[in-house]
């Protein structure tokens, strides 16, 4: 198979091939999240450890390495060449890799997510900490593999965003720590914003059936999404016609389930947005950390939570509940949602804190990996970094180390991209505000406008271009965490009524 007409013909085969097993493994995984009984777990974990050594097999074979190269040596075009382009980087990475320690890697992986959940719901961290302890030594076995010449942690972060490593993190985490930092302290000594009313009691019953309105104005059909409820909210994209997401709901906290939504569906959007000429190709699914959270953090902070989101939203909230908000005007409303308090769970921090969580773990992670901290005692020093930058300690480890699912599968590297995501929305929404009138369209109930220019200039590409091209291709500008931090300044400083 020389020619590269054939070639074509098999690399048509093996996407097709490896996105039927993408499929299953997927549809496996979003159940296990949501629906699927706790007493199956075992089998389901034997089988998809199974299914994922197949995969491995069949992808890292020589035929499929040495065709994918042939193919990369011949003149393609730019679609095929990215394809190709993925594929090859993605292989090179787990072809080094024996067959036996990734089936074992990926039976650790969903043994230890299903401990995690035991652990984090009985506040229970020696229950996980062997769990995670393999999962950190067996990720270290897996680099090694590689044999790369990059810093462990660079290949990590590298893998969730593709050109990102320690140095530029390490200067956009100091750029916040000199400017946010200060910040957060002196709005710890301002004067408080009044959220009780958002820590009622609002029936979950009730807060599903809003949930209803919420996806209609965002526009997020049944055709080609689907919402679930889970312990930690995510996206799942089976394909550009079936995207799933979850939330979670607490009855004492209104705004967890509504920002939970807003940010998934930012998630969604990217996915069902995408061109479907590249359905069924690498293009759907390589997409950086970083940019996809850069969709999900520009919907749920400087879109959901402005006021001109709410203009149109706010009246049918109060029809929900009437009781809780009857008496409470929309500006009193939008302050509350936009309230900063240092908190100790990330995923409902308030967005002005929220980098400092991953800030924690970046810091964590790094000294993790580059053999600078006890592994021993990682839920103590987890304590103490909140205590270091936050000023407060979580009391319990369910509020502490066990919070999140990440470690316990290891996407170690992941953390940095939510950061790294923040800050590019408020690049994106700059650029954007230049070409729409951004405040107007929301006002007026014409959400669907903004959807449409996401669509066209950053959706539509998918993977086509990394996260670096594609933002200089759109803003003109490599990132520049800037306009993150001026925004967040602007905002809080005006929010609290202080002087910078």
């Amino acid at each position: 198979m020389e020619n590269k007409e054939k070639l074509l013909i098999w690399l048509k085969e093996f996407q097709e091939k490896l996105n039927a097993f993408d499929l299953a493994l997927g549809t496996i995984s979003f159940d296990d999240e949501t629906v699927a009984p706790s007493a199956g777990a075992d089998y389901r974990n034997k089988a998809f450890a199974l299914l994922a050594g197949e995969i491995f097999i069949y992808k890292t074979s020589d035929i499929a390495f040495n065709n994918l190269k042939k193919l990369q040596s011949c003149k393609l075009d730019e679609t095929t060449k990215r394809i190709v382009d993925i594929y090859i980087k993605s292989i090179e990475k787990t072809k080094c890799i024996p067959k036996k320690m990734y089936v074992e890697f990926v039976k650790l992986q969903k043994e230890s997510t299903q401990i995690w959940r035991k652990a984090k719901k009985d506040n229970n961290y020696n229950l996980y900490k062997p769990y995670l302890l393999k999962i950190i030594e067996m990720t270290k076995k897996i680099y090694a593999c590689r044999k790369s010449k990059m810093p462990l942690y660079d290949q990590m972060l590298d893998d969730f965003e593709e050109g990102m490593d320690m140095k530029k993190y390490d200067a956009f985490f100091e750029l916040l720590k000199a400017k946010i930092v200060p910040l957060i302290k002196k709005i710890n000594s301002a004067k408080k914003i009044d959220d009780k009313f958002l820590n009622q009691k609002f029936a979950i019953d009730s807060q599903k059936n809003f949930n209803n309105v919420l996806l209609e104005y965002l526009d997020f059909k049944k055709e080609n999404g689907y919402m679930a409820t889970s312990s930690h909210p995510f996206t799942m994209e089976l394909s550009i016609g079936d995207v799933r997401i979850t939330t979670r709901y607490n009855e004492t906290q209104l705004s967890e389930n509504i920002f939970s939504v807003i940010h998934e569906i930012g998630h969604a959007f990217f996915q069902q947005q995408i061109d479907k000429k590249f359905e069924g190709t690498p293009i759907t699914c390589a997409i950086g950390s970083g940019m996809h959270e850069s969709q999900s953090r520009l919907l749920e902070n400087q879109i959901g939570r402005s006021i001109e989101f709410w203009k149109p939203l706010y009246k049918k909230l109060q029809n929900h509940f009437p009781k809780q908000l009857e008496k409470v005007n929309l500006e009193k409303f939008i302050n509350a949602i936009n309230i900063s308090i240092p908190s100790f769970i990330r995923t409902e921090a308030d967005e002005l804190t929220y980098s400092i969580h991953i800030i924690i773990r970046y810091e964590l992670e790094k000294e993790i990996f580059n053999g600078k901290i006890n592994i021993n005692n990682l839920n103590k020093v987890w304590n103490e970094k909140y205590k270091k930058y936050l000023g407060i300690t979580p009391p319990t480890d369910t509020l502490g180390i066990l919070q999140d699912i990440h470690w316990s599968d290891g996407s170690f590297g992941y953390f940095p991209a939510y950061a790294l995501g923040s800050a590019m929305a408020a690049q994106w929404i700059n650029t954007m505000r230049k070409k729409i009138n951004v405040n107007n369209l929301l006002s007026s109930g014409k959400f669907i406008e903004i959807k449409k220019w996401l669509k066209n200039n950053i959706h539509q590409y998918g993977a086509l271009y990394t996260s670096i091209q594609l933002l200089k291709k759109v803003t003109n500008e490599e990132f520049n965490p800037k306009y993150y931090v001026d925004y967040l300044i602007k905002k809080f400083s005006s929010l609290y009524k202080i002087k910078i």
